[in-house]
């Protein structure tokens, strides 16, 4: 699995902290934040430090999560993206980034940590130079 941290975007902090302590016990670096102007902020401090984006869709006040995936893979066109929502399914299609997955809620966290893990690792794939 890629180096890095996963990005989790969620306006509800209890959901949130069950997102992140499950990531973690999972094996998973993870920075947690509730709002999509932070979760800007911190990509833009170190794009460096972000494997991956787990974001909720609507997020409050700001940027939504469509918002936020858009600008982290203008800076990283491969970076893996998760939505999460009870309600922004039928937009994915249209307002998602490609080859993002939509996870609706709500989920089990195994359905999480799948889709992660299969992301990264298509990622490290993708990234290998090729053959001769």
């Amino acid at each position: 699995m890629p180096s890095g941290s996963v990005l989790i975007v969620e306006d509800e902090s209890m959901i949130l902290l069950d997102i992140e302590t499950s990531l973690r016990e999972a094996g998973f670096e993870v920075i947690a934040v509730l709002k999509g102007l932070e979760a800007i902020a911190t990509f833009d401090r170190e794009p460096e430090r972000v494997a991956a984006l787990l974001t909720d869709i609507r997020l409050g006040d700001g940027p939504t999560g469509w918002d936020v995936a858009r600008h982290l893979r203008a800076a990283n066109p491969t970076m893996p993206v998760i939505y999460m929502s009870g309600d922004g399914a039928d937009d994915w299609p249209s307002l998602g980034v490609p080859n993002s997955l939509m996870i609706t809620k709500p989920f089990v966290m195994p359905q999480i940590i799948t889709g992660l893990a299969t992301l990264l690792n298509q990622q490290g794939v993708d990234q290998l130079p090729a053959s001769e």
